[in-house]
C-alpha cells in the first residue's frame, strides 16, 4: 500500500504479500499433492491479520497461532477460517479458547476436562488434537497409557469435545530431527488410539516446518494428513541453509527491516577508557581497526534481539554492535556513500522477524 508521507515512520518492517502468497500456494500445493492439509501458522510475524488473511485464502485448513490474542486479531480484521491454538490451553484462558478458537493442542487432561465443562456452558463442541512426546521434550504425552486414557475418556466421556486427532512436535527445544521413523511412530500412536475407540481419527499431525522436508523429498508416510507451519513459509531460509533444500521456488525477502541513519562520524574501533559492562551486563569485545567511518541507526536489541540475525543488504556494510536502542555499522567500505537520513535495508531470519513484527516501535506495513 502506498503510505502518505506524514504517515511514514522508521524503524519499520514491509511484509510483501505478493511474495507471501507465491510461498503458501507452493506449501498449500505441494502437501495437499499428498493430502496433507496445512495449519498456517500466523505466530512468526505476530499475528499480522493481513498475512492471517492470505493463508486463508491460499486454502490452509486452519489459522494457528500459540497466541489467542494473534487470533482475536486475525477475526476482528474479519479473516473466516478455522483456528487452532497450538500452545497447551492455560487453565486461566480456558473460556477464551473455547469462544473463539475451533480446535486446539492438548497433553493434560484436567486442561481436557476443563475444557469440556466450558464447552458445554457455551453450547460448543471443540475438537482437540492429542499431543505426543516423540523425544523433543516439550509438550506431549510421554506415557503411552495415559495418552491412550486420555483418548478414550474425550471420546467416551467428555461430550462437549471431540477427538479430531493426535500431533506431536519436533525440533523446537529438543533439536530432534523429525524423520520418516519418528512419524510413524506418530501413525502407531494413532493405530493404537484407533484400535481403542473403533474409528479412524481425522487429524494426524507431523509436526512443524521440521517436518516440511519430508514433504519436499517425498518421504513422508503417507497416513501424516496435516501439518503446521509458519517460518518455513514465511522465510525459507532455514530449509536452504540449515536442511540443504533447494528453496529456490519460494522467497526468502517477503520481509524487509527499514532503519533511519541518525549519525554518521569517522571514529576509533576501540572503546577508550577502562572496560566494564554494556547496557546488558555482558563484557563486550572489540577489535582494534583505527579511525572508521560508523553510521548509527535508530533501532535497537529492543526491537530485533538478536545482532546476528539481521543482515544489512548494502554491500560492504558491517555490523559491529548495539544497545537498547541504537544499531552501529561499520560503513567505511559501502559502497552507497551514507548521510543522516538515509534509510538501510536488511533482510531478517525468523527470529529477527518474531521480534521485530513483535516490537511497539516498529511500523508493520503490507504491501
Amino acid at each position: 500500500m502506498k503510505m502518505d508521507k506524514a504517515e511514514i515512520r522508521y524503524p519499520m518492517v514491509e511484509m510483501d504479500l505478493v511474495k507471501f502468497r507465491n510461498n503458501v500456494d507452493q506449501a498449500v500445493m505441494r502437501c495437499s499433492k499428498i493430502g496433507i492439509s496445512l495449519a498456517g501458522v500466523i505466530k512468526g510475524f505476530t499475528g499480522i491479520p493481513e498475512g492471517a488473511r492470505v493463508f486463508a485464502d491460499a486454502g490452509c485448513k486452519f489459522i494457528a497461532s500459540s497466541r489467542l490474542e494473534q487470533i482475536q486479531r486475525a477475526i476482528d480484521y474479519g479473516v473466516r477460517a478455522s483456528y487452532m491454538l497450538i500452545r497447551i490451553p492455560m487453565l486461566s484462558e480456558i473460556s477464551e479458547v473455547i469462544r473463539i478458537t475451533d480446535i486446539s493442542l492438548n497433553s493434560e487432561v484436567a486442561v481436557l476436562k476443563s475444557l469440556n465443562e466450558e464447552a458445554l456452558k457455551q453450547d460448543k463442541t471443540h475438537k482437540v488434537i492429542l499431543m505426543t512426546d516423540l523425544g523433543d521434550l516439550r509438550e506431549g504425552f510421554w506415557d503411552k497409557k495415559e495418552l491412550l486414557d486420555a483418548a478414550i475418556l474425550v471420546e467416551n466421556e467428555l461430550s462437549g469435545l471431540e477427538l479430531a486427532g493426535i500431533g506431536t512436535n519436533l525440533g523446537c527445544y529438543g533439536s530432534v530431527k523429525a524423520t520418516p521413523e519418528k512419524m510413524n511412530e506418530l501413525i502407531a500412536d494413532a493405530e493404537m488410539i484407533e484400535e481403542a475407540i473403533g474409528r479412524r481419527l481425522d487429524i494426524i499431525s507431523g509436526g512443524a516446518t521440521s517436518s516440511f522436508p519430508m514433504v519436499i523429498n517425498g518421504t513422508m508416510p503417507p497416513r501424516i494428513n496435516n501439518l503446521r507451519i509458519g517460518e518455513g513459509i514465511i522465510l525459507a531460509k532455514d530449509l536452504k541453509d540449515l536442511y540443504g533444500l533447494d528453496m529456490s521456488f519460494m522467497h526468502q525477502d517477503i520481509f524487509t527491516l527499514k532503519a533511519e541513519v541518525i549519525e554518521v562520524k569517522n571514529k576509533p574501533t576501540y572503546p577508550k577508557g577502562e572496560l566494564a559492562f554494556d547496557a546488558f551486563g555482558k563484557a563486550g569485545t572489540y577489535e582494534d581497526r583505527g579511525i572508521r567511518k560508523k553510521a548509527l541507526l535508530g533501532i535497537g536489541k529492543v526491537d530485533f534481539a538478536y545482532l546476528d540475525m539481521i543482515y544489512p543488504r548494502d554491500k560492504g556494510a558491517k555490523i559491529i554492535g548495539a544497545s537498547s536502542d541504537h544499531l552501529i555499522i561499520d560503513i567505511e567500505d559501502m559502497e552507497r556513500k551514507l548521510k543522516v537520513g538515509d534509510i538501510m535495508e536488511f533482510d531478517l531470519s525468523y527470529a529477527a522477524i518474531v521480534f521485530t513484527t513483535n516490537s511497539q516501535n516498529v511500523k508493520i506495513v503490507c504491501k
